[in-house]
């Protein structure tokens, strides 16, 4: 009987599947799995084939299913289930799931070939029963569980997608704007400085609003545009576009001369959203009548922007989390914790690197580290 042979040889088919598993690249397991799993199943296969050789074999349903499986709950289910939810825990793939199974009948088909155990032919009816519903119930679970995780990772995803849209929208809108008020209240006119800054802004907004919809058609398998640019340019029409947003807190805000000579290569409004939004961290968090520079330099085949506050210097562990999406540490909580994150994919998107320096008691400067580039003619 198949049923005495598994009770007989249970530890010795237990240390077979728990070799195979550490032989198999790639799978790792906890001890309470190798210590549980395997023998839980077996002793399930076990109780079932007993019960098959009673006057009421059909009881067996209620430990190992039906053919086929089903919608009712019985206990081999209930342990595949978790089984396969363990495995996605570790982070494994489904082929995994299956072939946990798969050696514990290969090391029952090895060891009854070498004792030469006769089994009839229901009884290997019943072992594949058993391990066809423990897999596709492993399976099941692992499958619902992953999905599940991936569509909070979507949704989490597509949150933050958001947020950036809607944050770079407010930054843009904002400072068209104050820049519409400044030419109504000071009866300017339109074709000068700050009617250039408004229309600039409204450009902006039609083209990150271009760029959404793109993002959309083409499922976000966009590619970035890079164009060589003037620093200084960029660095003026950056200062140009800030000073109408410094801020109740009355900050000095100083641009020193930039080098005619030096060019960066990139997109230009992903750049000019980065430095705008450290500019705007700067300027809330920056103690009120306090210095903000704004500063553009080359150091060798580097181009550096760096955005120095006055904020009185960062606490302990903020520099490492300041970058995170949502990522609020200071006493003002106005806005969504997301513009130091915008900032730096932006800078990543042109290759290069936005890092912070923590200046005690003092503020902290952000410096953007970009590739050097000639003046384009």
């Amino acid at each position: 009987m198949m049923h005495a042979f598994l009770s007989n040889n249970r530890d010795e088919l237990t240390k077979r599947c728990r070799g195979k598993v550490a032989q198999r690249a790639g799978r790792s397991a906890t001890e309470q799995q190798l210590k549980d799993g395997v023998p839980l199943f077996l002793d399930q296969l076990i109780r079932t084939l007993e019960i098959e050789q009673t006057s009421t074999p059909l009881d067996s349903r209620r430990i190992s299913g039906p053919a086929g499986g089903g919608t009712a709950l019985y206990e081999v289910s209930v342990s595949a289930a978790q089984h396969g939810k363990d495995l996605l825990n570790l982070g494994l793939s489904v082929d995994q799931v299956v072939h946990d199974y798969g050696d514990l009948c290969q090391a029952i088909t090895d060891l009854a070939v070498e004792r030469d155990a006769p089994f009839q032919v229901d009884e290997f009816r019943t072992l594949n029963r058993c391990l066809d519903n423990a897999i596709s119930d492993a399976v099941t679970e692992f499958s619902y569980q992953r999905d599940a995780l991936n569509t909070d990772a979507n949704a989490v995803e597509s949150n933050k997608r958001i947020g950036f849209f809607a944050h770079e929208l407010r930054n843009h809108l904002s400072t068209a704007s104050m820049a519409f008020v400044a030419v109504k209240a000071g009866n300017l006119s339109f074709s000068g400085s700050t009617g250039s800054i408004l229309e600039r802004s409204l450009q902006a907004l039609d083209r990150l609003i271009t760029s959404s919809i793109e993002d959309v058609r083409t499922f976000g398998h966009t590619s970035l545009i890079l164009d060589s640019f003037s620093l200084a340019d960029f660095i003026a029409e950056i200062y140009a576009a800030a000073s109408l947003s410094i801020g109740k807190n009355e900050c000095i805000f100083r641009v020193p001369k930039v080098d005619p000579d030096l060019a960066i290569n990139g997109t230009r409004d992903l750049l000019m959203a980065a430095v705008a939004n450290l500019l705007q961290n700067a300027f809330k968090f920056s103690q009120p009548r306090t210095e903000v520079f704004l500063t553009a330099y080359a150091a060798g085949d580097r181009i550096i922007i760096d955005v120095k506050d006055h904020c009185g210097g960062l606490g302990p562990g903020v520099a490492e989390s300041m970058f995170l999406p949502f990522s609020q540490a200071g006493e003002n909580r106005t806005g969504v914790g997301l513009g130091l994150t915008i900032a730096k994919q932006s800078v990543n998107a042109n290759n290069g690197t936005l890092t912070v320096e923590d200046i005690p008691s003092i503020g902290c400067i952000f410096k953007i580290s970009l590739p050097r580039h000639a003046v384009p003619t």
